[in-house]
């Protein structure tokens, strides 16, 4: 039975008074993880924990186990027992593997964060002060990159613990109160809506004009003048694209159906101007499907003077922002972005920057009598 540091760049153990790993070097900072092993008839179940107040917690727990020969060593669950989180694990990844695109992402939190914690604790000893100590925990800890956790990653673990709840109860496998519950929610303010300044758009236009990657224009005036997702651009095929009647067909899109969109001349144009060399439309290397557009985008918005943190799907946004601007119904733009909540679209409800002011003066000029009369002003 021992406690070690664990390294999270090698994998490797080392001894709880090491400053640094002792096989890469890694310095070990105030974000160590520990790993707590136990040996018997030549089987060694590790769990590698957050803390080292935890890493005692579940050396304690294997220590009970093992002292009731309660602790099957083959696929380390304990007999006679309630399931444990480990145990709903085990049944949920292949049904995510199956139902959700984003199942990795529910991988690496549980395996970095709730696992630690939570699993080889039963369902039903979870309670929701458990859950509040992992808020505050993560609330002091630090990632990867050396920063503080955002409240957006903590509520991923929040959110995924309180699903696999309700899966456990939608199967019959746990029929008590899901502790989720009576946790409150992390609040987020990500509803980040960007959009250009008529300076911002022109100095865009003019390096898109001189850029020598064509492939790179292509990708970035078709998204400018869509509003598609890239993700969706990705998986975009010659054979989704109708030039009679102007439109594109999204497969599988984030809202999951299958749609298709109409799209303006001009977006027309962007397609007639590419040189067709593999199926996709936008393709990555060897004509296979593009995965990734980040250092082309950097370097376009440097080139363009944008702001730094002005992202990709910032062109979708100004998309939708425009359009509402310039009293397009905000229905026909929810269509266009394949929005299945029209309070999604909501959020690019607002007017740009002087769009306010002109409203302002022009309700003066409507409100002004027809034949003349100056309104007395009240004091």
């Amino acid at each position: 039975m021992a406690i070690y540091v664990y390294c999270t760049s090698c994998f490797t153990s080392n001894d709880l008074k090491a400053s640094k790993c002792s096989k890469c070097g890694t310095a070990f900072g105030r974000s160590k993880k520990y790993r707590v092993s136990v040996q018997i008839k030549g089987k060694r179940p590790t769990r590698v924990v957050e803390n080292l107040t935890i890493a005692r917690e579940v050396e304690a727990a294997f220590k009970g186990d093992l002292v009731r020969d309660e602790f099957d060593i083959a696929d380390h669950r304990v007999k006679g027992k309630p399931p444990t989180l480990a145990n709903l694990w085990d049944k949920y990844l292949p049904w995510a593997r199956e139902h959700k695109k984003t199942w990795k992402c529910d991988y690496y939190n549980y395996v970095t964060h709730l696992e630690p914690r939570f699993g080889g604790k039963e369902l039903g000893s979870v309670t929701p002060f458990d859950i509040e100590r992992l808020k505050i925990d993560m609330k002091k800890g630090i990632n990867k990159q050396g920063r503080p956790f955002t409240q957006a990653t903590i509520k991923h673990q929040l959110v995924l613990l309180k699903r696999l709840y309700n899966l456990a109860k939608r199967w019959g496998i746990y029929i008590l109160e899901n502790p989720l519950d009576q946790v409150e929610m992390p609040k987020l303010d990500n509803q980040k809506t960007e959009f250009f300044s008529d300076d911002e758009a022109d100095r865009l236009i003019k390096v898109l004009d001189s850029w020598p990657c064509q492939e790179t224009v292509s990708f970035i005036r078709f998204a400018m003048f869509t509003g598609v997702r890239r993700g969706e651009l990705f998986k975009l095929t010659w054979d989704d694209i109708d030039f009679e009647r102007s439109a594109i067909t999204l497969r599988t899109p984030k809202g999951g159906k299958t749609t298709t969109i109409p799209i303006s001349d001009i977006a027309v144009s962007v397609l007639r101007s590419i040189n067709a060399t593999s199926q996709y439309v936008f393709p990555g290397k060897e004509g296979k499907q593009r995965t990734d557009f980040k250092k082309p985008w950097q370097k376009i918005r440097k080139a363009a003077g944008l702001p730094a943190d002005f992202r990709f799907c910032g062109l979708r946004h100004n998309f939708a922002t425009q359009l509402i601007s310039n009293n397009v119904d905000l229905s026909m733009v929810q269509g266009l972005l394949t929005h299945k909540d029209s309070r999604t679209t909501q959020r690019y409800a607002h007017f740009l920057p002087g769009a306010l002011q002109k409203a302002a003066q022009k309700s003066g000029e409507l409100l002004v009598p027809k034949h003349g009369q100056v309104l007395k002003i009240v004091k």
